[in-house]
């Protein structure tokens, strides 16, 4: 039986193909997850390309951090791997690694609507840049430019993917008016 395709809105992105690896069909991925040893343990099937073809993971190697050799149901050889270069790399959601309390994923911020602390409304997510200290959220004020807010704890008071907020501490000097 082949498993239904997910939607792109149920599927998680966990790296891309970069190459084939050895001759029995392995591929080698660099990983953006780092939650190796659960993908090791309970994700039974991954999904490649924009078609979102399923694939059996039945192993799953790290050689070194943030490279991943996998081995894939059905390509069993050098070529079949090679075909699979620069495909995207995908599991679903659901089958993702329960977040902690302070833990999102960047896709669940999108859209969500700021408010300060007091109340106030500041704008919408309109986008979410990593810049590898932290995530900064970029705002869309109605009216105004956008302004750039730190996902820090002393700036984020409370987010709630399920109500669609971030409420905020604004510290001075954080917005321009």
């Amino acid at each position: 039986m082949m498993e239904e395709r997910p939607s792109a809105d149920e599927v998680l992105l966990i790296g891309r193909v970069i190459d084939a690896f050895g001759l029995r069909g392995e591929i080698k991925i660099r990983a953006i997850t780092d939650q190796v040893d659960h993908l090791r343990r309970y994700v039974r099937t991954v999904f490649l390309g924009e078609e979102r073809r399923p694939f059996v993971l039945q192993r799953v190697h790290e050689p070194k951090a943030g490279i991943l050799i996998l081995t894939l149901g059905g390509v069993t050889d050098r070529t079949a791997a090679e075909a699979l270069r620069g495909a995207e790399v995908m599991i679903r959601e659901c089958d993702a690694a329960p977040l902690a309390e302070d833990e999102y994923f960047i896709h669940q911020l999108y859209g969500l609507r700021v408010i300060e602390s007091g109340g106030g409304e500041i704008g919408v997510v309109r986008e979410v840049v990593q810049t590898g200290a932290n995530d900064v959220i970029v705002v869309e004020r109605q009216g105004r430019s956008d302004t750039l807010l730190p996902m820090t704890h002393d700036v984020v008071e409370r987010l709630d993917v399920a109500t669609g907020q971030i409420v905020v501490r604004l510290l001075p000097g954080l917005i321009d008016e």
